[in-house]
């Protein structure tokens, strides 16, 4: 798991009594009302951050089978002077961009290292979480009040800043939140990057790499039971916000991973047959026994894959900064011309 963004979903007609503008695409209800008329059912994994679920994924990243956050946090304090070079060619002033940010809170350690090393750094941590970015100004003020910030709360694309003569723009894309998406999507994702970037600009992915696929799965369905209250918590939010009548007791979590294919895949499953029914879709939605809503997925990778991926996006990978011992990158890229 990282912190998500979203799955593929189809994209059925609309309910003839849904409310066009509620059902609109890239809306709660119009991906709700498309993802459960889906084949298979499916949410999307942008929905888990209400309060609660931060809360729950603020949990997650402290429990001790829940690797990537630890070892990412690890790698970037490790090789912060390294990165700032392998990033940023020349001295010029930096405008770090970080694409879901949340609290920031691996950053400023970078940003601190950073600004140790004489860099002229300005930061832009844009996120959909109005409430992480205001956590993260707080923390800002506490912690590193010389850093120049500027929080940018949004779809990334709308709100991303012009670039400025003279300042190198570095994109920040952590968490493994690549790994959210299928290829296809990643490849439009990363070649969305390149296009606001100008030729000779940064990138820096965080990217889960495959390992022992007990280590993974420990990841995504922890003994405690906080993975399983964190995908539940998504029924929750759907019964507040679209009326809906999810009985929590009626699905169950369930994870599995896949090293053949590198995807962890996260589910909620029906544990009986039932009816769910919203008040806002105007639409009931059957459920089979056993009938699963596809949440989450994470892929892992490999370095040729990786290497590929970034060439026919338009960037170069230009350093690659591994942990040996739960393997994870850090994978700087140059944008190309």
């Amino acid at each position: 798991m990282s912190k998500r963004h979203r799955l593929p979903a189809a994209a059925p007609a609309l309910a003839a009594n849904a409310p066009p503008a509620e059902a609109a695409i890239g809306t709660l209800a119009g991906d709700v009302l498309r993802g459960l008329n889906a084949t298979p059912r499916q949410l999307s994994s942008k929905y888990f951050y209400d309060a609660r679920g931060s809360r729950l994924f603020e949990r997650i990243m402290r429990l001790p089978a829940y690797y990537p956050t630890r070892v990412e946090a690890r790698l970037l304090r490790r090789h912060a002077r390294a990165l700032l070079g392998a990033l940023v060619p020349t001295a010029a002033p930096v405008e770090l961009l970080e694409l879901g940010s949340g609290d920031g809170r691996k950053t400023l350690a970078l940003c601190r290292d950073w600004l140790k090393a004489g860099t002229s750094l300005s930061y832009r941590p844009m996120d959909i979480s109005a409430q992480a970015l205001e956590r993260l100004g707080q923390r800002v003020a506490r912690q590193l009040p010389a850093l120049s910030v500027q929080p940018l709360c949004g779809d990334y694309f709308q709100t991303w800043p012009l670039p400025q003569a003279r300042r190198h723009q570095v994109a920040l894309f952590l968490g493994s939140n690549l790994g959210n998406f299928t290829d296809a999507e990643a490849h439009r994702f990363l070649r969305r990057v390149r296009a606001h970037l100008r030729a000779g600009d940064s990138l820096l992915l965080g990217l889960d790499l495959r390992k022992d696929p007990r280590t993974v799965l420990a990841a995504y369905d922890d003994p405690e039971g906080v993975t399983a209250a964190f995908n539940l918590n998504l029924l929750r939010r759907l019964n507040r916000e679209l009326g809906m009548d999810f009985d929590l007791d009626g699905f169950r979590h369930y994870a599995s991973y896949c090293p053949l294919q590198g995807v962890a895949r996260s589910f909620l499953v029906s544990q009986r047959a039932q009816t769910v029914n919203s008040r806002v879709l105007g639409q009931s939605f059957p459920f089979g026994p056993g009938e699963v809503i596809y949440t989450e997925q994470s892929q892992k990778y490999e370095r040729a894959g990786v290497d590929a991926m970034a060439v026919a996006c338009g960037f170069a990978v230009h350093a690659w900064f591994e942990d040996p011992e739960l393997p994870y990158a850090l994978v700087a890229c140059r944008a190309q011309a």
